[in-house]
């Protein structure tokens, strides 16, 4: 059976790192005041990736919670893929430039595809797409807007252009610790040659158990937040499941 990566989230608003219910800023649950420090104990934990989202950013379009970025990037040694608010070629180095190893671009995927092809010729396999799926349909700036593309047809337009990997986010489960919707993460993962990084509901260990059992193309990834965050998954035995 193929390795998940488990990618512990943390979502940053006014400088802190929180949790919030489908997206939305308003339902905020402030879990560390240092996302530095959050960051540090997940190494310690034993992961090997950072998963980082900069909500204000993805609300406004630039880059707002750049100084606890950088902080996390001080505080680790392991890599960490960034999304929120980066929008043009010049957002992309920036943050490359800073030591983010893999940048998540998200509503220029939708509205803007050329900036995404570019930027994985530029810095090929540093370069992730976000598809964000609200009741089937992509959502953009910072889930505050719909599109009327499905995910499949975003994830499509990239099959060819060097990304490193699309994450899925299921905004109806976002933040619900309802479990993983596998057979709707499994159905893109079946159909683009972009390995998939699950997000919005993980539960459970039995979820990383479901993702790696499912019949068809492996779902490379899991982004793990509220659960880990309220203690209902232990970091070493997810770690231990998804090996």
């Amino acid at each position: 059976m193929a390795t998940v990566i488990l990618y512990p989230a943390i979502d940053l608003k006014d400088g802190q790192c929180v949790r919030v219910l489908h997206g939305d800023l308003d339902t905020a649950t402030v879990f560390n005041n240092s996302p530095a420090a959050q960051a540090a104990s997940f190494v310690e934990a034993g992961f090997h990736w950072v998963h980082v989202v900069d909500l204000n950013g993805a609300v406004q379009g630039k880059a707002v919670n750049e100084k606890a970025v950088e902080a996390i990037l001080e505080a680790v040694s392991i890599p960490v893929q960034l999304g929120g608010g980066i929008r043009s070629l010049k957002d992309v180095e920036r943050w490359i430039e800073a030591g983010v190893s893999r940048v998540i671009l998200g509503t220029v995927a939708v509205t803007e595809p050329e900036i995404v092809r570019e930027a994985a010729r530029l810095w090929p396999e540093q370069i992730a797409v976000s598809v964000d799926v609200r009741a089937g349909k992509v959502a953009t700036q910072g889930w505050t807007e719909s599109s009327d593309l499905d995910a499949v047809t975003v994830a499509k337009r990239f099959e060819d252009a060097g990304v490193g990997a699309l994450i899925i986010t299921d905004i109806d489960r976002d933040g619900t610790v309802m479990g993983f919707n596998v057979e709707a993460f499994g159905a893109i993962a079946d159909a683009v040659a972009i390995p998939v990084i699950a997000a919005g509901g993980l539960a459970t260990i039995d979820d990383i158990v479901k993702i790696k059992a499912r019949k068809g193309v492996p779902i490379a990834g899991a982004v793990l937040g509220r659960a880990l965050y309220n203690g209902a998954i232990n970091p070493e035995e997810a770690l231990k499941v998804a090996a």
